[in-house]
């Protein structure tokens, strides 16, 4: 027994990784995103290992969701599959291919490319179904995770500097602890719900399905790659800080954290819809980081500071009510450029989807506001008073619920499309009966 089981151990090593390896594409033509000036004639997609064609192995969509793709062929060398396509017209198409590897799995991908016109990204290609109320929770939480961690790194930084006590430094890297790896987890389910998304799979053909268009060749999926790398930089200074109680390791890590924020301002509608640009970007990350520093400021002071710094909680409370205007009129400059960029007129803040969320999102803002202005003018000046502090936590968590909320606006604002700057043109027909009259 022992003998057979180590024959096949090292029949194992001795064979090459690659056949027990599922096939990679290698090539495409036309190749990924290409914008061609001539239609044509068929798609081909190239393997490194000899495949088996499926009855539909390519699928060429265009704009409308019409098949324009023959019946698909293997190649003579068995590593590719090739489909056939009547003359294409001007326009944007979609290829959905899929193949028998070796191993037995189905693998699976999508890339468009376009005739005359610029190619849309994959995750805007045919049959994509574009952000789902899934997409909505998993973007508030991310949200949600990027403010505890910037927000408790900036409170314990900027507003309650020195030691703190046992208790409260635990409830402090409890707090980023949890916002890291949360933006870290949270930030990898994303990536994987958009591409779920653009390659239209089940979960179990999904996990063969070729991410590389999708991490590489969208501006989500390189935001994606930096922003990991970037916040597992962040968990490596946080978890030093803790080890070796070293406070100005915070100090990097609050400036990663706030940095490789803008990787969601410079893959979102600031970045790519009609009128962006270095400002617009600059904006939306002022907005996100502002948003962020008050909301998970609140937290700290509420769940940290609070339990455990009975001696510092006024300190505490008055430095955080100088430092929260400052953010919350950056959070409100920051969002007013953004709301008059993307939206061209009045109207649409009833008339547009975007405008309705952005009218709650203003909703909510405006009663936070109105909660921190009673903390700042009335409950500061009072804070000496008996029993002023012992029910200050009731009220410090309302206004974190309402911050909660906001973000929840936030994040379907963000997946949401603001409206074009310009009208569409009425129908022909639309426009006679007019002159008619």
């Amino acid at each position: 027994m022992r003998r057979a089981l180590a024959a096949a151990s090292l029949v194992a090593l001795a064979a090459p990784a690659a056949a027990f390896a599922h096939a990679g594409i290698l090539s495409e033509s036309p190749s990924y995103r290409q914008r061609l000036e001539r239609a044509p004639v068929a798609v081909r997609v190239g393997f490194d290992q000899k495949i088996t064609a499926l009855a539909n192995s390519i699928r060429v969509f265009d704009a409308r969701g019409n098949v324009v793709s023959g019946s698909p062929r293997l190649t003579a060398d068995g590593r590719g599959i090739v489909a056939s396509v009547r003359r294409l017209p001007k326009g944007a198409y979609t290829v959905r291919w899929q193949a028998l590897s070796g191993d037995g799995h189905v693998v699976s991908g999508v890339y468009t490319f376009g005739v005359r016109v610029a190619a849309p990204e994959p995750t805007q290609a045919y049959g994509a179904s574009g952000p789902t109320t899934t997409e909505h929770v998993v973007r508030w939480l991310y949200f949600l995770a990027l403010a505890l961690l910037a927000g408790g790194l900036g409170f314990r930084l900027l507003v309650l500097r020195g030691p703190w006590p046992p208790a409260a430094a635990r409830r402090f890297f409890w707090i980023t602890g949890v916002g890291v790896v949360s933006v870290l987890e949270v930030g990898i389910l994303a990536f994987l719900l958009r591409a779920q998304d653009a390659l239209q799979l089940p979960f179990g053909r999904f996990v063969y399905g070729d991410l590389s268009p999708i991490a590489a060749g969208t501006r989500f999926g390189t935001a994606f790659i930096a922003m990991t790398l970037g916040y597992a930089l962040v968990a490596a200074f946080l978890f030093l800080s803790w080890l070796t109680d070293r406070t100005w390791l915070l100090w990097p890590a609050l400036a990663l954290a706030l940095g490789f924020a803008s990787g969601l301002s410079l893959s979102g509608h600031s970045a790519v819809d009609a009128g962006s640009s270095k400002w617009s970007e600059l904006a939306d990350w002022v907005h996100l980081s502002a948003a962020s520093l008050w909301l998970g400021g609140l937290v700290t002071l509420a769940v940290a500071v609070w339990p455990a710094m009975r001696d510092r909680r006024r300190e505490a409370f008055v430095r955080f009510s100088r430092l929260a205007p400052v953010l919350i009129a950056l959070l409100l400059g920051a969002g007013t450029y953004l709301a008059v960029l993307r939206l061209p007129r009045v109207g649409d803040l009833w008339s547009a989807g975007y405008g309705r969320v952005l009218l709650v999102k203003l909703g909510l803002v405006c009663l936070a506001l109105a909660w921190g202005a009673f903390h700042h003018f009335f409950v500061r000046p009072a804070l000496e008073r008996p029993g002023v502090l012992s029910r200050l936590p009731r009220s410090l968590a309302g206004e974190s619920a309402v911050g909660m909320a906001v973000l929840l606006a936030a994040a379907v604002l963000v997946d949401s499309k603001p409206p074009p700057a310009t009208q569409p043109a009425a129908p022909a027909s639309a426009r006679a009966a007019v002159v008619d009259r």
